[in-house]
């Protein structure tokens, strides 16, 4: 079981940057693919993110390629997401995602894995 915390929602400007980090607990986050979506009023739930527990090798969604960037600290049991360049469009609620299965469908088809967040607020002013 694990249980996810995520941090850094706010209201920014267009063109600004903010950064997300999102807390596992248990002792086998290093093992997880970890990911994040987004979901913004009247829109389906959109993979943002995620990055592999074995290589950090990263998979971005195409809207916040070159934009945003997912990184991860096993020591801190923490997964970041940098966005930089924000605009009005990228306004959602941020969820942070674990993945534990072998298929790892998170990492390999951007599909959500088994454990979510909470969510954060993220709001981007033109």
């Amino acid at each position: 079981q694990v249980q996810l915390v995520e941090y850094g929602g706010g209201l920014v400007q267009a063109g600004g940057s903010l950064r997300l980090s999102c807390v596992a607990s248990g002792s086998a986050f290093s093992r997880y693919d970890m990911g994040w979506f987004r979901q913004a009023p009247g829109k389906e739930r959109e993979f943002v993110a995620a990055i592999s527990w074995s290589t950090d090798n990263t998979q971005y969604g195409d809207s916040v390629t070159g934009r945003f960037t997912i990184s991860r600290d096993n020591a801190k049991s923490t997964v970041y997401l940098q966005m930089n360049s924000l605009k009005p469009e990228d306004t959602a609620i941020y969820y942070c995602n674990a993945d534990s299965s072998w298929t790892r469908t998170l990492y390999v088809s951007g599909r959500a894995g088994d454990y979510w967040g909470q969510g954060t607020q993220v709001t981007v002013s033109s």
